[in-house]
This record gives structure tokens, C-alpha cells and sequence, in this order.
């Protein structure tokens, strides 16, 4: 897939009928010969531009990262804070916020109070995206990248979707994100384009255009 081809299928899909509204482009990428069921695709991508959407973080810290949190995060539910939080509370905020960062040293405690509603959502501090921080992290830079970072998970159908820009957006701001997504698909299947059958774009309330 290359430069071209998103630029034919941005074509096609802008001689769709429009809406009122500014839509979002979805990228879907459909997979074959993998078994979803025993091998369950599950990874993150760093777009290069906003997708255009708001991306809200949470932080739950302790005193020392309490001034950074609360510069770069959305909210901040500091130590003392935890037993406000009943179940119903909880589950709202796993509703409301998209990621979470947490405190190392504070694991431990906001597993017992958040971990079954974030679990749920999938949205536990996640080691691997790097939420979760020592005392002296650099929220500035995290906050950053998680602004700019979607989710792509198989685990029941063989695609992969994921929003990539709003129609507002410069062309070659969208092409530059499903290139971003599609290099980092391509490392994390196993047998990398071979397991790709086909990659299509669409609008919000439009049908997909195939670019590949």
C-alpha cells in the first residue's frame, strides 16, 4: 500500500454523498490465515498527526507527580481520593476517560478500587504504552504521545479498525496516519502482509472504499 492508493480511495470517498457534519475516516484492515481465537491481535499505534478527536487522560497519583498531572492530564485522582470511589463512581470514569496513567508505587491499591471497571474496558494502566510511571516521569512527553495513540485489537472478527482523521483535516495529514498504522500492523502480525487480505477506508456514514 503506498501514497497513491490512499489518495485514489480519499477521492472516491469525497464523490460520496456528504452529511452535515464533519465525519471520520475509519480504516479497517481485514486479515487472513490467522486463527483470532488462539492468536488474538492486540497493539497500539503512534499515530504522526491528531486523528481529530479528543482524547481525555487520567492520572491517579501520589504528591510527587500531582503539579505534572495536573498540568497535562484531564483529571487527577490523587492517593487520598481513592475511597471516594465506589463502584457506580468507578465505572463512570472508565466510561468518561480513554486512557489512565498510574504512579508505580500506587498499583498495587488501584487495583483493589478501579481495577474490575477498568478492567472491563480494557484500560488499566498499561506497562507496555508506558502508563505506568516511577515518580519523576516525564508526564509532558506521555501525555503527548497518548494523544496521539489508537488501539487496534482482533479478538473475535479478523479486522482491525481504527479511526485515522476527521474530514477537516489535511489529505496528507490522514495518509501519513494509515501509513503509521499500517507499518506498525505489518510488525505486529506473524507473518506480516500475508496475513493482510485486504485494506479499505470509509466515512462515518459513507460505504468503505478498498485502497488495497
Amino acid at each position: 500500500m503506498d501514497k497513491e492508493q490512499i489518495q485514489k480511495a480519499l477521492t472516491e470517498l469525497k464523490q460520496q454523498p456528504q452529511k452535515k457534519f464533519v465525519q471520520s475516516y475509519d480504516l479497517i484492515i481485514n486479515l487472513k490465515n490467522i486463527v483470532i481465537k488462539s492468536s488474538p491481535v492486540d497493539f497500539f499505534v503512534t499515530l504522526r498527526h491528531p486523528k481529530g478527536k479528543t482524547i481525555k487522560i487520567a492520572a491517579f497519583v501520589a504528591q510527587e507527580l500531582s503539579e505534572a498531572a495536573t498540568k497535562f492530564c484531564d483529571l487527577v485522582i490523587k492517593e487520598s481520593e481513592f475511597a471516594a470511589y465506589d463502584k457506580k463512581k468507578a465505572k463512570q470514569l472508565a466510561e468518561s476517560y480513554d486512557y489512565f496513567i498510574a504512579q508505580a508505587n500506587l498499583m498495587g491499591k488501584l487495583a483493589g478500587t478501579f481495577g474490575k471497571s477498568l478492567g472491563v474496558k480494557g484500560k488499566m494502566p498499561n506497562p507496555k504504552l508506558g502508563c505506568v510511571v516511577p515518580p519523576n516521569a516525564n508526564l509532558e512527553a506521555l501525555a503527548k504521545k497518548l494523544r496521539l495513540t489508537v488501539r487496534l485489537q482482533a479478538k473475535k472478527g479478523a479486522n482491525l479498525q481504527c479511526m485515522v482523521g476527521k474530514q477537516d483535516q489535511p489529505e496528507d495529514q490522514i495518509i501519513e496516519n494509515i501509513l503509521a498504522v499500517y507499518e506498525t500492523a505489518l510488525k505486529q502480525l506473524p507473518e506480516e502482509s500475508q496475513n493482510i487480505k485486504n485494506i479499505s477506508l470509509k466515512l462515518t456514514m459513507g460505504k468503505p472504499v478498498r485502497i488495497s
